[in-house]
């Protein structure tokens, strides 16, 4: 099963660092964070991906153009014809295909420009900017047995403030980083039957609004639980605090030696 992976977006909210290079290239310990999503899913035995690039696409291009050079040992031996010798590397076992899916595409229209790579078969599709600990195995294994068209990833994030259970001004309990609202959020990390593709229409469809809307309508929309860790990078605070999360030597979505 493919991995179809959203990495066109202007990511405004990042601006700071997101003007030099695309969202998914902005780096968590030296690393894009698209790497970090590809290893996820490559853990987990998936390591056929579809990068559906948009903003500054050529950059992404470039990366993987050069991905095994920057993992290899190497000698350039430039007094004899400017040869190369590689030495070793630690490249992944991964193919990678590129897709332009235009500019100013939203999120459905970049998934349905890339239909023909994938011959009519399932395929998962996540954001090119979120890291979890979303058990990839049992994601694919809970869309097989229900058979509907798709599966969603749902998360009860985390709220932003500390939460203070009071009894008039008495503080009774603290919690530093309580659930939200107890909503459940989409984090992505969907699965998804072909059939989808009948619900998505040109450029200007965003995912998020009527083809899962009416995806849910039609009973076809189902929700995998993940409570586990999640968390996007929507902003440089967001960065900043997968970036210690890593830096700590303990990053919970790192399931690799």
């Amino acid at each position: 099963m493919k991995v179809v992976i959203l990495a066109g977006g202007f990511g405004t909210r990042i601006s700071e660092e997101s003007d030099l290079k695309p969202k998914p290239l902005l780096e968590i310990g030296e690393k894009p964070i698209l790497w970090h999503i590809m290893k996820i899913f490559s853990q987990h035995g998936f390591r056929e991906f579809i990068i559906c690039c948009g903003y500054k696409g050529y950059l992404l291009k470039e990366y993987f153009a050069q991905y095994f050079l920057h993992e290899a040992d190497i000698t350039f031996d430039f007094s004899n014809g400017s040869q190369r010798l590689i030495h070793s590397h630690t490249a992944e076992p991964w193919k990678v295909t590129l897709v332009n899916t235009g500019l100013n595409t939203m999120t459905g229209g970049r998934v349905k420009r890339i239909e023909k790579y994938l011959a009519g078969q399932p395929f998962m599709l996540t954001y090119g900017d979120g890291l979890a600990t979303v058990n990839i195995t049992d994601l694919v294994s809970f869309h097989r047995q229900h058979g509907k068209y798709a599966t969603v990833t749902a998360n009860q994030p985390l709220g932003r403030f500390g939460a203070l259970n009071l009894s008039g001004h008495k503080v009774e309990s603290f919690a530093e980083k309580p659930r939200g609202d107890g909503a459940w959020v989409n984090a992505g990390f969907f699965v998804m039957q072909p059939e989808v593709f009948g619900y998505l229409a040109g450029d200007s469809t965003i995912l998020e609004r009527e083809p899962l809307e009416n995806l849910a309508r039609d009973g076809q929309l189902m929700a995998y639980k993940h409570e586990g860790f999640w968390q996007p990078m929507d902003t440089l605070r967001d960065k900043n605090l997968l970036e210690d999360l890593w830096q700590s030597g303990r990053p919970p979505w790192k399931i690799w030696d």
